[in-house]
Order: C-alpha cells, then structure tokens, then sequence
C-alpha cells in the first residue's frame, strides 16, 4: 500500500484534533469537532479549510495563452493581469480530463489550480499537449501550499492581517501580498458558495500563516473545517466535483456548465467537435440536482428509479444539507426524464426525489 502524502499542515492539524482519512492518496482532515458545526460556521461567519493538496503548475512562455486557449473550453484570450477563470479542460471526447483555475500573472506568464487526484494525469496531459509550442510547463505544487478562508467574516479576517485593500478584490479577481508577514498570492475565490480568499503561499510559511488566521478568526467564530464541510458546502451551492459531476464520461454540456465552453473563441480547442455535436443534438445524459425531503442520506452509486420503478440512472453526490436539515445530492440520469419523477430504494423504501436547480440555499451574490 503506498505510502499516504502529507501537506505541509499535517502537525498543525493533529496539533488541533482533526480526524485524518486518506483523501486522492492525501492524508488529510476530514473533521475537527463536527461536519455539522463546521458547515453552519461557513454560512454563518468563517471557515479555515487546508487545501495545500492541490496542485499548482506554471505556464510561461511566447505562446503561453494561445496554448491554454487551446487546452481549455473557456475563454483564456479574455484574461488580464490579475484575473481568474474556471475552465473544464476535455478530451477529444469531450470529456472531462479535470476543471481548474487559470491565473493571468503577466503577458506570457499564468499559474493553474488543479485537483489533487488528478496532478499526475493533468501534468502529463498538458505536457502532451504542449509539444511544438512556445511555453514551459513547470510543476509547483511542492513549492506551494494553499488555506482557503471562507464565510461572510473571511475577508475581515484576512484583512486584519493584511495592508492589501482586500476591499477592492473583486470577485475571481487576485493579488500579491503580505498576510500575518507571509508572502501571498491572494484569490478572491473558494469552492463553498460564500465570500472569502484563497492563500497561495511557500509551504515553508504554512503552519505560521495558519496559526495566525485561527487567532484572528477564533473570536469573529471562525471554525478549523475539513473536507467533510468542504464536500456537503460545495454540494448545497451546486458545484461540481471531478470524478462525479464532471468525469471522462460526463462532459461539461452533460453537467450543466455550458457557460463554461465557449465555441466563439478565435481558434479551436481540445473537444470542440464533439462538444459542439453534442450542444447542436442536446446531451443524452444530464445531472440533475435533488432533495428528498429526509435526513437518510442518499449514497452515490445508488440508482435511480424512474416511476415505474425502472432503473434509469445513478446517484453521483449525496450528503446531508446542515441548513436544510435534509438530504441533497445529484444524479446522471437520461436527458428526455431529466424532470423526474425519480425514486431511489433505501433499506427496502422508496424515498423520492425532488429535482431542484441549485444552490439549495439563498448564497449572496459577490460581486
């Protein structure tokens, strides 16, 4: 059994009593105290999330946006210094190999947040692609952790420890500077719905800068939250998580994030054809979000029964709402059905399910 990788923070986390469990090969923090209090803390006021287990690559070179315009569905040739965007990256399939986050730093210079399950398979991915063209591929994610401050009070919180305006960061928007003495790229994004930063920083900082977000935050009600938080936000605001909204098999248009791929872009991209078959024809498969109405938790893998009881597609996520006090998750199921009605068998009851159009609760609007 291969020996389980560890971020820079697995002694602070220990140090504070998290629960460990073996994540994409990562050992990581599933809970301190309890999902549920860790989840409402996020809505309510603020979480500090380690997420030093994605990866960070570098593209640098002459021809360094021309590639990723051409390796991503979004529109890189849109970026400025400064700016954010989320892209699926496809197969020419029109699958998804991963989605990831691509930084414009300068002209010939972006910095990409990719998944940590998928560094090795994107790095190589990218690396064949990138032949014949002028830009360099470097792999950073040793170089770097990653803490994510999220919640209505995160940027508060991170401002207390700042000179950056903080204030003046707009949403999918970043900048380089200082936090609690620690060299940052500061990213106004995060993966649970809410306000907040990300903290790109050198692993060597990590404990330090995690130390002193945790004394600012702990009075404003900040909570240490692990991956089990993570999961069930990300889930009631609706986003995708690879491996199950969005896979080899499941494409962008499948998932619903058509605004993502964009076929007016100059030049062509790894997928077009086929994603632009499959827009022109309407998926055969969609992901559909659901509720239930019960606390039972719905699993993925779990099939989903059409109303004549027939099997017709599966449960992709499943977890329980700690705002809604009820069960949510998504599901792939045929595209002509995609409005139920559906069911799934727990224990030998069928429990239905309501389909509904994420977030699952009212999420403000950052601008």
């Amino acid at each position: 059994m291969a020996e389980l990788k560890r971020t820079p923070l697995y002694d602070f986390h220990r140090a504070h009593g998290a629960r460990l469990v073996d994540f994409a090969g990562w050992e990581m923090p599933v809970q301190y105290r309890s999902i549920l209090e860790e989840h409402r803390a996020v809505r309510r006021t603020a979480g500090l999330f380690d997420v030093g287990h994605m990866g960070e690559v570098e593209v640098r070179g002459p021809e360094a946006r021309q590639f990723l315009d051409r390796l991503v569905t979004n529109d890189v040739g849109k970026l400025f210094p400064g700016r954010v965007l989320y892209s699926p990256m496809c197969y020419p399939t029109g699958g998804v190999v991963d989605d990831l986050l691509v930084y414009m730093r300068g002209p010939d210079d972006y910095f990409l947040c990719v998944n940590a399950g998928n560094i090795e398979k994107d790095l190589a991915w990218i690396r064949a692609q990138v032949e014949g063209r002028a830009a360099d591929i470097t792999d950073r994610s040793p170089d770097y952790s990653l803490l994510a401050v999220q919640g209505p009070q995160a940027v508060a919180i991170v401002q207390s420890l700042s000179g950056a305006k903080l204030g003046l960061l707009k949403y999918y928007h970043f900048l380089e500077g200082t936090v609690a003495g620690v060299h940052c790229l500061i990213s106004r994004t995060g993966y649970t719905g809410e306000d907040g930063v990300e903290l790109y920083h050198a692993s060597a900082d990590a404990i330090a800068l995690a130390e002193a977000l945790l004394a600012a935050g702990g009075p404003r009600g900040m909570e240490l939250c692990g991956l089990g938080a993570r999961d069930s936000l990300r889930l009631e605001a609706g986003y995708p998580l690879y491996g199950h909204e969005i896979s080899a098999e499941i494409s962008p248009i499948s998932a619903g994030l058509d605004w993502t791929v964009k076929f007016g872009k100059a030049g062509d991209f790894v997928g077009k054809e086929a994603l632009a078959a499959e827009k022109q024809s309407g998926p055969r498969n969609r992901v559909v979000y659901f509720k239930t109405g019960d606390r039972r938790i719905v699993r993925g893998g779990s099939a989903v029964l059409d109303g004549e009881g027939k099997s017709v597609g599966q449960v992709l996520s499943g977890t329980l709402s700690p705002m809604l006090n009820e069960a949510i998750g998504s599901a792939l199921v045929p595209a002509a059905q995609a409005g139920g009605p559906f069911t799934v068998d727990i224990r030998g009851a069928k429990l239905p399910l309501q389909v509904v159009k994420p977030p699952f609760v009212p999420l403000k609007k950052v601008s």
